[in-house]
């Protein structure tokens, strides 16, 4: 291993011509300037994270996207192993002494990550989404380093308290956020990764700048989210029969201030309580609400853990491994300070949003 950067990425940054201006966010408790040699791709991730584009005296992070060819680098990549549940290769990667140099498998797109320097190479325009997430990873980078524990759950604010959901993959957490968020006090904090973390007065939720990203089963028969379909593509959705719609896979952003209003979205609040989704749409019950205890069902706990991922560094340097365990002792500990709920029964997303915000509003 070396710690100088690949002769590769030297030649790439070499023949780089950045713009003079950079597009700086800032999420109140960390910040991130983006440098590119492209105006489009600083257009249009402008765009994307336009409720937080803000001057930055000293960013906590650099980011630099080199819109070129894919890379050709020779060096043999390793496959990281996907979670249980998911098929295909998605990353490879390459360690290094303190950095890893990571490749998107379908696009081509590399990342080099160290304590100190984040490059994405390739063909940014063709794949932002994939900047966006290298960008949002920089962020969960630093959340993890203070101590906040990632989850695999959606939430709202309301009242200025955080309500978050998990669920099994496919469970319905997006669709029931967004029905959640059809109440005007709430806002969004989270779609896919929650952070939480213990303070000395209770319990704080994180969330990312990363916009719901969501299938069509949630789209078809939501008015407000119509119009992320044309109405050809709807009627062909809604032709599919209820299997074949819950399990289509054709992801659509949701542009949170266009189709909820701009002042929706904040990243963090004290979290008030966790839904964990054990439903199922083949049950042709009334959807039920009740209280649970993790350390008695730590079954539900593996709806709510998540891997750090390929992305990852701890403060001295250190990557993780894809056979990643994580610590459900850590999660229960925090856990324990909140009030935690399990939803069985038939699928009821307008049912359970009221049962869950109006369970939060008790007294503890």
């Amino acid at each position: 291993m070396t710690n100088e950067i690949p002769h590769e990425i030297e030649s790439l940054l070499k023949n780089y011509h950045p713009l003079p201006d950079a597009l700086d966010i800032d999420l109140g408790f960390c910040s991130c300037r983006i440098r590119s040699n492209s105006i489009e791709l600083l257009a249009r991730l402008s765009a994307y994270f336009s409720s937080i584009v803000s001057n930055v005296s000293i960013p906590t992070y650099q980011v630099t996207a080199i819109e070129c060819d894919t890379p050709d680098f020779s060096n043999a990549f390793i496959d990281w192993k996907r979670e249980p549940g998911k098929t295909g290769k998605k990353d490879s990667y390459i360690n290094l002494d303190k950095a890893r140099l990571i490749r998107k498998v379908r696009t081509g797109m590399m990342f080099y990550q160290s304590t100190d320097t984040a490059i994405a190479m390739g063909p940014c325009l063709e794949n932002d989404n994939q900047v966006i997430n290298f960008i949002n990873n920089q962020f969960m980078t630093w959340l993890q380093q203070k101590e906040a524990l990632i989850c695999h759950a959606a939430a709202v604010v309301r009242e200025g308290e955080a309500f978050a959901v998990a669920g099994f993959s496919g469970g319905g957490k997006s669709t029931l956020m967004l029905e959640m968020l059809e109440q005007e006090d709430t806002t969004f904090l989270s779609n896919d990764r929650l952070f939480i973390k213990q303070t000395s007065v209770g319990v704080d939720a994180y969330g990312i700048p990363k916009l719901p990203r969501i299938n069509p089963g949630t789209i078809v028969n939501n008015k407000r989210l119509q119009p992320l379909l044309t109405d050809e593509l709807r009627q062909t959705f809604l032709s599919l029969s209820k299997d074949e719609l819950w399990e289509l896979e054709q992801k659509f952003d949701v542009d949170i201030d266009a189709l909820y209003g701009e002042g929706r979205l904040q990243f963090e609040a004290p979290l008030k309580a966790l839904l964990i989704l054990n439903w199922s749409r083949h049950d042709q019950s009334d959807v039920s609400l009740h209280r649970v205890n993790l350390r008695q069902r730590r079954d539900l706990l593996q709806a709510i853990l998540k891997s750090p991922g390929p992305f990852y560094q701890t403060v001295k340097g250190e990557f993780i491994s894809d056979d990643y365990q994580a610590d459900e002792d850590a999660y229960l500990a925090i856990l324990d300070n909140i009030a935690v709920y399990e939803a069985t029964g038939g699928v009821n997303f307008q049912q359970l949003s009221a049962l869950y915000l109006a369970a939060g509003q008790e007294k503890q």
